[in-house]
């Protein structure tokens, strides 16, 4: 064999040799790619499907019957409930358990029996804007064809529509993207860059080899991962004061809410991420492995399946479920509750809990897993 061939295969070899020694790299070079197709074959659809509709049907008639069966046999929409409670549906809205409200008046049928035009209702959740003209374009299909069916059953010549909407948009009237997009953006940073800081802790001092001076000193687990969080979570809230000024002071977005409730949500969504990124940190041997394994865990599922883009209601079974188990997804409830609907403690007391919870599992998978040696 010619001598560069020669060296060629010695390099193939010896690199070959350290892809299999080594399971993080293994990992990056064919678990990843894997996951990633399957996160976001799950989690980035731009269909919206299922969306939560709850009916205010005063009527009760043959009539109304008839208008909601045409709504629940389309599979854009999923009836949640008939409801006339106003304070019952406004809560309903407000949770996100229903993102749109149709409301038929108590003459609905009597005024369609008659031949005279009606008029409907419609309340449609702000929230996400671009879903929100998605909706008021499927509501307007499905109230068109009603229209079509009863004229035709009607065989007159009368042009007027029998069913006419009156729409309203709740929580962000105007539609503007920024009062959606700005807020989700802010759950996405707090989830990237605090996580890439604390993946760089561990993986740092075992590159550089100061690790066995912690493995020396008589110093604990507990101290060395409290140590390293807290300089870094008070980095985490700083940027997490800046984004909050830039949102209002730049891009003037909507905000009804408290203060002091996103600021707590923050403060243990920053410890979930640091968290996140120390326990990657401990798992990898390197700087650059531990940086591409967090970008991974962080963004991807974060984007995905949080509700940045998507209602996590409109996703499939499989991705809800994964929602459940991102903090991504408890923390952007939060935010979007607190800039645009300003829900308090009450309707989120939950979400916090997860957080709390998602934390103290992080951190005790830190604690066992930085095991001290000493020597």
């Amino acid at each position: 064999m010619p001598e560069p061939l020669h060296r060629t295969a010695a390099i193939v070899v010896k690199e070959t040799r350290e892809l299999l020694r080594d399971p993080i790299y293994l990992g990056l070079s064919f678990v990843i790619p894997m996951v990633m197709i399957l996160l976001f074959g799950f989690g980035l659809s731009l269909d919206v499907k299922n969306l939560p509709l709850v009916f205010a049907d005063h009527d009760r008639s043959p009539y109304s019957r008839d208008y909601i069966d045409g709504f629940t046999h389309s599979e854009y929409f999923t009836l949640v409930g008939i409801e006339t409670d106003p304070a019952t549906l406004e809560r309903w809205l407000r949770s996100g358990r229903a993102r749109v409200i149709i409301d038929l008046p108590p003459d609905f049928g009597r005024r369609i029996a008659s031949g005279r035009p009606v008029n409907v209702g419609v309340t449609i959740d702000g929230s996400f804007p671009s879903r929100a003209g998605v909706i008021n374009g499927y509501v307007a299909a499905i109230n068109a064809l009603h229209n079509q069916r009863l004229l035709r059953q009607a065989r007159g010549t009368d042009s007027v529509l029998p069913v006419q909407m009156d729409l309203s948009v709740w929580y962000n009237p105007s539609l503007e993207s920024k009062n959606t997009i700005v807020p989700g953006l802010l759950v996405l940073i707090l989830m990237l860059f605090p996580a890439i800081l604390g993946a760089l802790l561990i993986a740092r001092e075992k590159e550089s080899g100061t690790i066995f001076n912690f493995y020396a000193s008589p110093v604990r687990r507990s101290e060395i991962i409290l140590g390293k969080l807290l300089p870094y979570l008070a980095v985490a809230l700083l940027d997490y004061l800046l984004i909050y000024a830039v949102s209002r002071l730049v891009f003037d977005v909507r905000f009804v809410g408290s203060v002091a409730l996103l600021s707590v949500g923050a403060v243990l969504y920053s410890v979930c991420t640091i968290g996140i990124g120390l326990l990657i940190s401990i798992l990898c041997r390197s700087q650059l492995a531990a940086m591409l394994t967090t970008f991974l865990v962080t963004v991807t599922p974060a984007f995905n399946y949080s509700g940045f883009l998507t209602p996590v209601a409109a996703m499939d079974e499989v991705g809800q479920l994964i929602a459940q188990f991102i903090p991504a997804t408890h923390f952007m409830t939060v935010v979007r509750g607190c800039y645009l609907k300003g829900l308090g403690l009450d309707f989120y007391w939950p979400n916090l809990a997860a957080l709390c919870l998602y934390a103290a599992v992080v951190y005790a998978l830190c604690g066992a897993l930085l095991r001290k040696r000493i020597g």
